[in-house]
């Protein structure tokens, strides 16, 4: 008897990200064309391999979707564990245990950012052979040197605070640009330092607005009357570090049913009134500095386009990389970017962390020796 085909089951979860495609594409074409095994495709996430929708890959489906932005695959943040069916939230993972083995599928490849490293090992303790690869515009996915998507999103970050130079000088205004990165500041870092932002804001860093407003009005003395703020969705000030962190520290120590639910409601309120943090921030300094303010949010025009070269030859490295560990039966993993090669890292190294900005990163070294204002 010859050899069993492999046959491979990949997803894409989570957010969407540029380089999805990409991805899917250097698993795809060197899981076929190197390997000869079979590939299919399930549709928004975890809940396509719930509901078996799913799609053959074969050298026609993946042709021509190396440069296309989001996913041919569609995406969700539905969890195998928490799952609406219905109107009611059920652990899937044993239909998913069920319809891997129904598809005889030899491995699951799930693409995606902290989330799917999570979910992911959970299947993996579940009994199936999983591997991920890296994905998210944050660039906070642990153990790895970077993710794919996260190139794209800082160039286009960086183009927008060029953009803003031109306005911000014309009119002597502090321009505020929010950048997405809830909980890592990776993003805003690396936009306001390519792009020349005067204020880098970032979640890792809680800032004092007086000190911002200060840093400005030096500006101002030195005759330059505006200023560009490169602020991370997630950054906060001080006060509100330490309201958040309270919190957090309450809900941990909460024992009872009633003090952990107190302790959420108390968090849920503060992440709403951190919700307009940046509109807040302008109003601010435009009281403090007499400066007029005006701010952009880039949103979701973050994570939409064609990828950049960067991402592409990320994503079609770890998605080679990713065929290359089936073939060699090394399940349970992440494909990690180190340097220019990869490595596989055990799940467990890589779920529920998280891959911040420290303190002491060459980043804010640069960034506070060319005088950037770090709120701090």
């Amino acid at each position: 008897m010859g050899k069993k085909i492999k046959r491979i089951g990949i997803l894409t979860a989570g957010g969407d990200s540029p380089g999805l495609n990409a991805a899917i594409r250097g698993v795809g074409k060197t899981a076929l064309g190197y390997y000869g095994m079979e590939i299919i495709g399930f549709r928004d996430g975890f809940r396509g391999l719930v509901d078996n929708r799913r799609i053959k890959l074969d050298k026609s489906t993946l042709a021509g979707i190396l440069t296309v932005g989001g996913t041919i695959l569609g995406t969700s943040r539905d969890k195998p564990h928490r799952m609406v069916i219905d109107g009611r939230t059920r652990d899937m993972t044993s239909v998913i245990v069920d319809n891997y083995h129904k598809w005889g599928l030899d491995c699951l490849v799930c693409l995606g950012g902290g989330g799917t490293q999570k979910n992911a090992l959970r299947l993996h303790q579940a009994g199936l052979n999983v591997i991920t690869l890296p994905k998210t515009i944050d660039n906070d996915v642990a153990m790895t040197d970077a993710t794919f998507g996260f190139a794209t999103a800082l160039d286009i970050a960086t183009e927008t605070i060029d953009r803003l130079h031109s306005t911000a000088h014309s009119h002597h205004r502090i321009i505020v640009a929010e950048i997405m990165g809830h909980r890592s500041g990776w993003l805003a870092l690396g936009a306001g330092l390519a792009g020349g932002a005067d204020v880098i804001l970032i979640p890792e860093i809680p800032y004092d607005v007086v000190k911002i407003a200060d840093a400005i009005r030096r500006r101002s003395r030195h005759g330059t009357n505006f200023s560009i703020v490169a602020v991370a969705e997630g950054a906060m000030s001080r006060d509100d570090f330490r309201a958040m962190t309270a919190a957090e520290k309450k809900l941990e120590r909460a024992k009872t049913l009633h003090d952990k639910k107190e302790a959420k409601i108390e968090l849920a309120t503060l992440e709403v009134r951190h919700a307009g943090n940046t509109m807040c921030l302008a109003k601010h300094l435009e009281e403090l500095t007499q400066l007029e303010s005006r701010v952009t949010i880039l949103g979701y025009v973050q994570r939409g386009g064609t990828p950049s070269a960067a991402d592409r030859v990320l994503a079609t490295r770890l998605g080679s990389a990713c065929a290359d560990l089936i073939h060699e039966e090394h399940y349970g993993v992440m494909v990690a970017a180190r340097g220019d090669d990869t490595e596989a890292v055990p799940l467990e190294k890589v779920a529920g962390k998280r891959k911040n900005v420290p303190p002491d990163h060459s980043w804010v070294k640069a960034a506070r020796r060319v005088g950037t204002c770090l709120g701090d």
